[in-house]
């Protein structure tokens, strides 16, 4: 059953910055696009970067390796060579805390 975890407050990520969280053993990359904040799996589903480790344009991610492009609002790919999108988690903001439904 889903839950929502408490992975960061909001003074912890900054816009246009991506930041790696762990919650219940899975990598999440989550981020702050103009004070609204997403998160989607960290690992890019071309060949496995660290998606944390991207360059963030607007409201899209850039793999750090090949640079396939995510829509960081939906998980979708955006641009090759990834052809797969990643999946995208619901967030809560309560109070200053940043919740991950996992």
């Amino acid at each position: 059953m889903a839950e929502y975890v408490k992975v960061a407050t909001t003074e912890d990520v900054e816009p246009g910055k991506p930041k790696l969280v762990e919650v219940n053993g899975r990598r999440v990359a989550l981020f702050n696009v103009e004070g609204s904040f997403y998160a989607i799996d960290d690992i890019c589903t071309h060949r496995g970067a660290p998606l944390s480790e991207g360059e963030v344009m607007g409201k899209e991610i850039q793999c750090p390796w090949h640079g396939a492009m995510f829509d960081i609002t939906t998980g979708e790919v955006s641009g090759p060579p990834a052809d797969v999108g990643v999946d995208k988690f619901n967030v809560r903001v309560s109070g200053s805390d940043i919740e991950v439904e996992i």
